[in-house]
């Protein structure tokens, strides 16, 4: 397919996504909003602990 082909496409594609709908409904948005209820807070797992390395006591004793 030719630059202006795929150039023609995107652009096609661009007005379609501009100008459709996409079934949003703005009352159960708005409902939302009002309620002022706080969406949940993202939950983060724990910090992961490096588990300790059975070979980290001799480590050192190879710099000498």
């Amino acid at each position: 397919m030719g630059r202006g082909r795929q150039k023609a496409k995107d652009a096609k594609i661009a007005r379609q996504l501009k100008y459709s709908n996409h079934g949003a409904d703005l009352r159960d948005l708005e409902r939302e909003l009002i309620s002022g209820s706080p969406a949940p807070a993202p939950v983060t797992p724990p910090e992961a602990e490096e588990p300790e390395d059975p070979y980290d006591k001799w480590a050192d004793d190879d710099e000498r």
